[in-house]
């Protein structure tokens, strides 16, 4: 008797799983790097470069390309700008450099989401009772929710606004399915504070700095999160004023009606 081949529905979601674990992997792999190879490693070294505006654009523009792979934040790369350009050309420098060190991860999240879905779609054909949603799926219905009630730009901004890492704001817009150019627009309008002041304080420095913004980062992430909080209130108001009357509704057509 020759032994039965699994079914296509059970290969797929075999295929899925198996990706699932590599981006996990990716991922620990990528935490590993950020730890091994710190930002002040790296950037400490630059302040020989900045003599010579055109090296030291081509060596900080790679380390926005593979500041992804190194799981670094954005601000000390844009002290650097700062240093090396000034502020008025290292805040146009800047911002250019955090759209492009965000758009791989938003570009990867949102390949592996609709990757994702394409396997809960092949799961639902399935009869060995596996139901259980992907990590990404899950998460992206948080997001989706989200951005349901705020919108994608608003949404964007308020989480660029957020003192919370760069990545993870990304990963939840790319979850979401945020169109890359309310992406764009929103992660531009949330950053300038961060970025404005970044580069105001490389621009002031002796020397390269990697120490982030100092004195000035909690009033800043005290201003940037009310900012946030701001943004939101309006999308938070109505989401709750929504299901206060849906409940209302409910409550009423489930009282028993009463005769004259």
């Amino acid at each position: 008797m020759s032994p039965s081949l699994p079914s296509p529905s059970a290969l797929r979601s075999s295929s899925g799983s198996i990706r699932t674990l590599l981006g996990a992997l990716t991922v620990g792999a990528l935490v590993l790097a950020g730890l091994a190879v710190s930002p002040g490693d790296v950037l400490g070294g630059l302040e020989s470069l900045a003599a010579d505006p055109y090296r030291f654009g081509i060596v900080v523009g790679g380390l926005y390309l593979v500041r992804p792979a190194l799981a670094w934040p954005t601000t000390p790369l844009a002290v650097v700008v700062g240093y090396g350009y000034g502020i008025a050309v290292g805040v146009p420098i800047a911002l250019l450099g955090v759209v492009v060190t965000v758009l791989p991860v938003f570009l990867a999240v949102r390949r592996f989401r609709s990757g994702e879905a394409n396997e809960a779609d092949s799961r639902s054909e399935c009869t060995d009772g596996d139901r259980s949603k992907p990590l990404l799926e899950r998460a992206g219905a948080v997001a989706d929710r989200y951005y349901g009630a705020t919108g994608q730009f608003r949404g964007v901004t308020a989480s660029r606004l957020a003192p919370i890492p760069s990545d993870i704001a990304t990963a939840a817009a790319a979850a979401s399915g945020v169109r890359i150019r309310h992406f764009v627009a929103g992660t531009v309008a949330g950053e300038l504070p961060w970025t404005v002041a970044a580069v105001v304080v490389g621009a002031s420095a002796a020397t390269v700095t990697t120490d982030g913004l100092g004195d000035l980062g909690l009033a800043l992430s005290v201003a940037c999160g009310l900012g946030a909080v701001l943004l939101l209130a309006g999308p938070a108001y109505r989401a709750l004023r929504g299901r206060f009357a849906v409940e209302s509704a409910e409550s009423r057509s489930s009282r028993p009606s009463q005769s004259d």
